[in-house]
């Protein structure tokens, strides 16, 4: 089979392409009986058939939608696509009832018959088709688009969060969930990615995805990529919460990662006049080879200064709130490296190299736990407490955070030993627990019994975005900002112990020097 890559329309010597296919199903009610206790599972498998015997083999099963009756199925069939053969196309449609891939356990809905060259060639390679294979019945309808492919072979991941969404659900708060869309040319969009939901909250963290860039925008990076917000609900009657519309090149640009997007519903905005939004979200976690994203700025800005102060330049890396592979279990205490016996990495550059690979083999999870983090390096400040070691954790969040009470007794316990807190928040999320952890204001307690000393210094990255685009003095103020309390925190534990400053080592003389003495 040809692939797009080798694909010289000029001198190739068989002509074809890749397009990808996209299918939509419109149902008919009449099908099934429909009460408020009815759940719809339905698949669209595609069939090719053989050029010497005519035999129908099956390509591909979309994914299964669950309790709509006319699903846009985001998962494609990428064909090759050869202009001087007839390649025949044949789509069944399923209700699922079972876990069964046998499709002769499930409930047939109709099948339809066209060439790959028909939904090409149609008007905005976009194909309507009736559903048959049901005697007397009306089957509805598929919907078939096809787009060529192009050389893009990038590949981006992104992780979006939510904040102050709307309000839909009368006994709880929403279940949000994204829906991606790149635009066609004929201003019509194409469903691509669909996040997981989030439940029972306004302010949702989804888990980072990671995309082809030619299924947001096919190589185009200025083509238009709307987002629609809703509200998740179990009858698949979704309440739409609202949209907002974006590009690849804007969500690759440095400045722009950190934009917030107002999510927007039309029919609000037209009805009352003081409306503003129904929320905001934001992308976290965006991995791209030309830019740093919030996240790794922090990491970069943060250690590169305090790295001067180690004398080894070696740093145990750790992550929390991921399932890891292979068995998918949870953790909030794991190896950015992949190695729990050994988890330093080589300088700040070690760390981020580790971060981004765990990026790509963890699956980013809740709950958020800070406290296992925080009794990690706690255990190792407790073996030193002689002065000849000081501790500095560096935490960096969106903000969430799932066992505060937890947390703020580490914090507490942490208090009378050599070591730092800093916490950079990431985001657009309200960080009211981070500053009461900060204890600035108030000095932080737990069950009673309050921290000993001020170890903790949190900063919201979002005040040290540089709007006109200069990353480099805008990162300088953020560490600043960050270790500002870090020197007295250092004393304010030497001068209780009562530890005096030892006598500084001579000076250093290169191997092979004379020692002079300067008279």
């Amino acid at each position: 089979m040809a692939s797009i890559g080798d694909f010289d329309p000029l001198n190739a010597s068989i002509p074809a392409t890749k397009v990808e296919i996209t299918v939509s199903y419109l149902s008919f009610m009449v099908l099934r009986v429909i009460n408020a206790m009815s759940l719809f599972f339905t698949v669209c498998v595609l069939y090719t058939q053989g050029m010497g015997n005519k035999e129908w083999r099956e390509f591909g099963r979309t994914e299964v939608i669950d309790n709509t009756l006319n699903p846009d199925f985001v998962r494609k069939f990428i064909l090759d696509y050869f202009f001087e053969e007839r390649q025949n196309l044949r789509f069944d449609l399923y209700d699922v009832d079972s876990k069964s891939a046998n499709l002769s356990k499930h409930d047939f809905l109709g099948q339809a018959y066209c060439t790959l060259g028909e939904v090409v060639g149609s008007l905005g390679s976009r194909l309507e088709k009736a559903l048959g294979g049901i005697p007397g019945k009306k089957c509805g309808t598929i919907i078939v688009k096809a787009e060529e492919l192009n050389n893009c072979r990038e590949s981006v991941m992104m992780q979006f969060c939510g904040n102050k969404l709307d309000k839909k659900d009368f006994f709880g708060k929403s279940d949000p969930f994204l829906v991606f869309y790149r635009s066609n040319e004929d201003g019509t969009f194409t469903i691509c990615h669909k996040t997981e939901v989030v439940k029972n909250t306004l302010n949702p963290v989804w888990q980072a995805f990671k995309i082809p860039v030619r299924a947001l925008c096919n190589g185009d990076y200025d083509r238009t990529i709307k987002v629609e917000v809703y509200d998740w609900d179990r009858d698949g009657s979704h309440d739409f919460i609202g949209e907002f519309s974006t590009s690849y090149r804007e969500l690759s640009r440095g400045q722009s990662q950190f934009n917030v997007y107002e999510v927007v519903n039309p029919k609000k905005k037209g009805k009352k006049k003081k409306y503003l939004n129904s929320g905001t979200p934001t992308s976290l976690h965006y991995m791209s080879p030309y830019q740093l994203n919030a996240y790794a700025m922090a990491l970069k800005a943060v250690g590169e200064i305090i790295q001067d102060y180690d004398s080894d330049k070696m740093f145990p890396a750790l992550g929390f709130g991921a399932k890891l592979p292979p068995d998918g279990r949870v953790s909030h205490e794991f190896a950015l490296n992949g190695n729990p016996q050994n988890p330093y990495c080589a300088g700040i550059d070690g760390v981020m190299e580790a971060y981004y690979q765990s990026l790509k083999s963890v699956q980013l999870y809740g709950p958020t736990n800070f406290s296992p983090v925080i009794n990690h390096v706690a255990r190792y400040a407790a073996s030193v407490k002689d002065g000849s070691q000081y501790f500095v954790l560096l935490i960096i969040t969106d903000g969430v955070i799932s066992d505060m009470a937890q947390t703020k007794e580490s914090i507490v316990n942490a208090s009378c030993l050599p070591m730092s807190i800093i916490i950079v928040g990431v985001g657009p999320a309200e960080f009211d627990a981070m500053i009461e952890l900060d204890g600035d204001e108030v000095r932080i307690s737990s069950r009673g019994r309050y921290a000993e000393r001020d170890i903790v210094q949190f900063v919201p990255f979002r005040d040290y975005i540089d709007r006109t685009g200069n990353h480099i003095l805008s990162m300088a103020r953020l560490a600043k900002d960050v270790l500002a309390e870090i020197p007295d925190q250092f004393l304010s534990y030497m001068r209780t112990r009562g530890i005096k400053p030892s006598p500084a080592p001579p000076p250093y003389t290169p191997p092979g020097q004379p020692l002079q003495t300067q008279i």
